[in-house]
């Protein structure tokens, strides 16, 4: 069987290549033992999206300064309480409303999202108020009184390019525009190519073949200790409903199943389009007589 154009072989995994999982820092291992990849936003992203978070917030407290100025000059508001007014209105400006636009998107803000970033916990997660809060205070200090250097210095030091509010809330910035993973077109192996011209698939059940596709999109992904496990247990619940079976390694055992199945099925719809073509003329014409309207 030739390769289809643009395919991608699955890597096989074998026995002696299992090793204990060892988590990296940027990725998430769920709870089917898929490692996630947590890509954390470089620091030059996450300078450029915190010009135009600041920018924002910059030309919200000149809006409030100049109202406070005219409050002042009608008389609305007396002299007196002006420095507390434009207190206020830093405080409005630099920590409420970073800390509601962040709690109220989930991480997100208008920097962010020309960049395609987003704030999440340690896990992953969403971050809360609790996050947001600390991270506009903290902020204040290393970011609007320090014009960036204390945020810039720490992010350097840092492998996720976190700054000081991050450190203190327990989030960083997760970059979310990756590129997609390109989707597997299962081969069968070289091994298995005799095999496969005698092989019958056709008991395997509808949600047996959707598990071992699954398996084999999503392979290189797991962890090698879970990978082989699954592929071990999967391999065993498939060769019960498969004949002959073949002396070979599980998971190309997979990958030849999910190939074969796939061509008996690409041959089926290609059958069904046939006869539809065949049936066409009778499907769509009209007895002797009938008027066409």
């Amino acid at each position: 069987m030739s390769p289809s154009p643009g395919a991608r072989p699955v890597p096989v995994l074998r026995p002696d290549q299992v090793e204990d999982l060892t988590g990296d820092a940027d990725e998430l291992v769920t709870g089917e033992a898929v490692a996630v990849d947590l890509r954390p936003t470089s620091i030059v992203l996450r300078v450029a999206g915190a010009l135009i978070d600041y920018l924002a917030y910059a030309l919200a407290f000149v809006g409030l300064v100049l109202l406070v100025v005219q409050l002042v000059g009608t008389g609305a508001l007396d002299e007196a309480l002006a420095p507390g007014a434009v207190v206020a209105s830093l405080v409005t400006s630099f920590v409420l409303a970073p800390t509601v636009v962040e709690t109220a998107s989930a991480g997100r803000s208008l920097g962010r999202l020309a960049v395609g970033a987003r704030v999440v916990r340690h896990d992953g997660g969403a971050i809360g108020l609790r996050h947001a809060l600390v991270r506009a205070l903290v902020g204040l200090l290393e970011i609007v009184f320090t014009t960036g250097g204390i945020a810039v210095l720490v992010a350097l030091l840092d492998r996720r390019s976190r700054r000081l509010g991050d450190l203190l809330a327990g989030t960083y910035s997760r970059h979310e525009r990756v590129p997609q993973r390109p989707r597997i077109v299962a081969q069968v192996p070289p091994e298995l190519a005799a095999w496969a011209t005698v092989a019958d698939v056709g008991p395997l059940s509808d949600a047996t073949v959707r598990r071992v596709a699954a398996f084999v999109q999503q392979a290189t992904a797991l962890a090698p200790a879970s990978r082989w496990r699954v592929a071990s247990d999967l391999a065993a619940e498939v060769a019960a409903s498969v004949g002959p079976v073949p002396a070979a390694h599980p998971e190309a055992f997979l990958v030849a199943v999910a190939a074969l199945r796939r061509q008996r099925e690409a041959v089926a719809l290609a059958g069904e389009a046939a006869l539809v073509e065949r049936l066409a003329p009778a499907l769509q014409g009209l007895p002797a007589g009938f008027p066409r309207r």
